[in-house]
């Protein structure tokens, strides 16, 4: 048998506080901490919820598969708790709780360690983000409880998370939606990518038209960033459009027509054969001096 060289041997990175502190794995296997080495059978009705839970949706669907699969082949996997009293928390594995639940089962076995309220927030975040399954609203509210009730800063929050900061930036800012854009992206009507273009816009009058125009004509995310752009290019005014449209003639004898009144003249052309011709002056000296240059006689 081939003896390990120690010196090879890596150990692979922890996820900061989360759940690679729960579960620490070296060389492919797992190596459960001291305090939650043992599994023990506790009774379903002594086992509360998470109330740091992110995920507020449970597709009935998928929750029932998994209840069939665990009244055929029972619980392969333990939940993992924390002792309240005489009561338990779940800290992971809600879905499998909820799953044995609907199968009537009495006792479940559960891994029972020690978490403060910070430790159960960031493992129940951390499980959902590596399932992959939170609406990114869920998510948000979640960074921004790690924020709030655990008095961490946006840049902490992406080091424990392996996420860049503009990441947790951009979810937060989500939150600042109107609720209707919101429960758009909960119930995926809307995906991640509309609801960010969206986030980008600061009037909540122009959020919510691009909200209602997306739904109504089914807009990809590129259509609604192009959208987005366009109302935050500022548009030329009336003058600078009647310029664009001018002919180069009309150039031409704009600039012939401010040079020799010496003020800058003005061609509004409607038109091919039509417009306004306008002589602005600051003062009653200055008018005079045009008069006089048009032969224009007051009295």
């Amino acid at each position: 048998m081939k003896k390990e060289n120690k010196s090879t041997s890596k150990k692979r990175p922890v996820l900061g506080r989360g759940l690679g502190a729960l579960l620490d794995s070296t060389n492919q296997k797992v190596r459960l901490p001291s305090d939650v080495a043992n599994t023990q059978d506790i009774e379903l009705s002594l086992i509360g919820t998470n109330p740091y839970q992110p995920r507020t949706i449970f597709e009935e669907e998928s929750l029932q598969e998994l209840a069939d699969s665990i009244k055929q082949h029972g619980l392969i996997q333990p939940i993992t708790v924390r002792k309240v009293g005489a009561t338990y928390q779940i800290i992971s594995g809600e879905r499998r709780f909820r799953a044995c639940s609907m199968v009537n089962l009495t006792k479940l076995p559960a891994y029972v360690r020690t978490a403060d309220n910070e430790q159960m927030l960031s493992f129940a975040l951390i499980e959902n983000i590596q399932r992959q399954d939170l609406n990114a609203i869920e998510l948000a509210i979640s960074y921004q409880r790690l924020i709030s009730e655990c008095n961490l800063k946006q840049e902490e929050v992406a080091d424990r998370l392996s996420k860049k900061r503009s990441t947790i930036t951009n979810y937060l800012r989500l939150l600042k939606l109107p609720d209707a854009i919101q429960k758009a992206i909960k119930e995926k009507q809307i995906t991640t990518g509309h609801a960010k273009a969206l986030s980008s816009v600061e009037n909540i009058d122009q959020q919510l038209f691009i909200f209602q125009k997306t739904i109504q004509k089914s807009l990809s995310v590129r259509q609604v960033e192009q959208l987005v752009q366009s109302l935050k290019t500022p548009k030329p005014n009336i003058a600078e459009k009647q310029e664009q449209k001018m002919s180069e003639e009309y150039l031409d004898l704009q600039g012939k027509l401010s040079s020799h009144f010496g003020t800058k003249i003005q061609i509004q052309a409607k038109g091919k054969s039509k417009g306004n011709i306008q002589i602005p002056f600051q003062s009653t000296e200055e008018l005079e001096r045009i008069l006089e240059l048009m032969e224009v006689n007051l009295f």
